[in-house]
């Protein structure tokens, strides 16, 4: 399996507690502790994926609006 690279290195750790984050808001916080992320389902890496990405999407809708508000 390929693993995949973060362009920048520098996000890695907010990444991971993002991950962590969202696992845990999702119940699947102990199925990692106990099995590891090598061995959840890919449902479950789909699932904590995918609320990463719809969380990242709000973060970025959020930063975008506040930039605009001081606009012309």
């Amino acid at each position: 399996m390929a693993r995949r690279r973060v362009l920048n290195p520098k996000v890695k750790p907010a990444l991971d507690r993002l991950k962590i984050e969202t696992a845990r808001e999702l119940g699947l916080d102990d199925d990692i502790e106990t099995r590891g992320y090598a061995n959840i389902t890919t449902h479950e890496v789909g699932k904590i994926g995918g609320n990463m990405v719809r969380k990242m999407i709000r973060m970025s809708q959020m930063n975008m609006a506040k930039g605009s508000k001081g606009g012309t």
